[in-house]
């Protein structure tokens, strides 16, 4: 396993380089979608720039962001981040990069808080976010693209999102992807007692709307999945039917409501297959939820007559109904985000400071040996309680010297703009360290 280098550059930077909900529609999201396999090469990759020292990828269906710690030249990496995602995406820089966000130090910080308490989500509240953000920083950690500050990071960024969830109700008043699929159904249907639905995909959020769903009287049960046995288990948990993911075309008449989420590359259903479905249903409306990015269900369904289909983006539009709801919690999480930036920042700052100030300090004390060394061998006649006097002497002298300045770096590196302070000693000292 590669190991990330851990070394002490200039000053130290975290940033963010992203894109989500917010700032990219769902045609390019689902361009960026990553296969795990790759992520360990990808990252490596990225490494291998020379101001890049740790990096984390997340990626789910309503962002991808790159985590990273690098030295001076924050924007130049970040400039490196934004070609390497048009370049896997297949667009063009300039295409891209109004979609992207750059955050830097504090604003980083406070960024990954806020996704991780679920205060960047499309859902406020919501919890899937922060255990897809423990598997990405496990992943990271496997493949050996963390070391010192971003393992630091993640465990405070961990600790954030567990004080949001302990100390405010906001996980108690989300409004889930689930529970927004079952909102809409029942406007389509109204009763679901006669409905029967449909899982693509045999993961957490196919269960939690299964789980949603029947508990609001849906009918019965069909799961169809890339492995059989997934799907299988899946349905037995509803006492269900499954079936393979081959014999899907013949499957999807019998379902009035269908949720997809899977991690296929292509579509799973296409117009072709809709339409035939709702020949053999006598033009029963049928209701599609693809919660997958890339797609999973063809977007050109929507324009079909009795098919109603909704994709992540969609569910915006429900979310909003209920944030008055939830404002109140976002506010006090809000508030525990801000309380917890400057202590992770405290800790980076010092981080930096500390081998500064002993690099500084060793300077200034090779200095004076070596000023110490000649000045003895020209005053030969000294004797040895003279020579250790004057050594004592001079070391006091330094010592007093460096006592100011010292003292004064370690509480400027505490502020919010600290790391410029230890940047500009090092660079006026000429400070070489490595760690």
């Amino acid at each position: 396993m590669t190991q990330a280098c851990w070394c002490v550059p200039e000053a130290m930077e975290l940033i963010v380089v992203g894109l989500s909900h917010k700032t990219a529609p769902i045609h390019i999201r689902e361009q960026l979608a990553f296969v795990p396999e790759e992520i360990a090469t990808q990252l490596h990759a990225l490494l291998q720039q020379q101001q890049v020292s740790e990096l984390l990828l997340l990626s789910t269906c309503n962002r991808v962001e790159i985590y990273a710690v690098v030295g001076q030249a924050a924007m130049d990496v970040a400039s490196e981040v934004t070609a390497w995602l048009a370049s896997l995406c297949q667009m063009a820089v300039e295409s891209l990069a109004p979609c992207l966000y750059v955050h830097t130090q504090a604003m980083a910080v406070r960024h990954g808080f806020r996704v991780a308490a679920s205060l960047d989500s499309m859902v406020v509240g919501e919890a899937q976010i922060l255990g897809q953000m423990k598997q990405a920083f496990q992943q990271a950690v496997t493949i050996g693209t963390t070391s010192r500050v971003l393992q630091k990071y993640f465990q405070h960024v961990f600790h954030v999102a567990k004080r949001v969830r302990t100390e405010t109700t906001i996980a108690e008043q989300a409004v889930s992807v689930a529970s927004t699929a079952v909102s809409l159904a029942r406007r389509i249907f109204g009763q679901l007692s006669e409905s029967v639905c449909l899982l693509i995909g045999a993961g957490e959020m196919c269960e939690l709307a299964a789980r949603h769903l029947v508990s609001h009287g849906v009918r019965r049960v069909l799961v169809t999945n890339r492995t059989l046995s997934r799907a299988e288990d899946l349905a037995a948990l509803f006492d269900g039917e499954a079936f393979p993911l081959a014999d899907l075309a013949n499957q999807i008449s019998r379902a009035d409501i269908i949720v997809s989420s899977t991690g296929a590359s292509h579509h799973l259903i296409d117009p072709a297959m809709v339409k035939a479905a709702l020949k053999k249903r006598k033009q029963r409306p049928m209701f599609l939820i693809d919660i997958a990015v890339p797609r999973d269900i063809d977007p050109d369904i929507a324009d079909m007559d009795n098919v109603f289909l909704y994709d992540v983006d969609d569910l915006q539009q429900m979310v909003n109904h209920h944030l008055s709801e939830r404002c109140q919690s976002a506010v006090q999480a809000e508030a525990i985000v801000e309380e917890e930036v400057p202590k992770f920042l405290h800790w980076l700052n010092n981080l930096e400071v500390v081998p500064t100030i002993a690099a500084l300090n060793q300077q200034f004390h090779d200095t004076r040996n070596q000023e110490l060394g000649r000045l003895l061998r020209e005053w030969s006649d000294l004797t040895p309680e003279q020579q250790q006097r004057l050594d004592a002497w001079s070391r006091l002298l330094v010592n007093k010297l460096l006592h100011t300045p010292m003292t004064q770096l370690r509480q400027l590196a505490t502020e919010q703009e600290g790391d410029l302070y230890v940047t500009a000693t090092r660079r006026i000292f000429k400070l070489d360290i490595t760690d």
